[in-house]
């Protein structure tokens, strides 16, 4: 929504959603996981229950190298 110009700002997007700015900054950042292990938690082949939500929203690396090696 943000790439298609629907809203101008995460604020924006966050106030019509009803939900945080934070929190959907901290949801974005997760668009920036490899696309590997995207597909592997989306086909609930990740790692176990260890992989919760709460963990992939804390900060992780850039590298999809050291993004593989931070998840349990």
């Amino acid at each position: 929504m943000l790439e298609s110009g629907e809203f101008a700002s995460i604020s924006e997007m966050a106030e019509r959603e009803g939900i945080a700015p934070s929190y959907v900054t901290r949801v974005l950042r997760l668009t920036l996981l490899a696309p590997d292990i995207v597909e592997a938690i989306l086909d609930g082949k990740q790692q176990g229950p260890e992989v919760t939500l709460a963990q992939v929203l804390e900060p992780f690396p850039e590298e999809s190298v050291a993004q593989r090696a931070s998840l349990p």
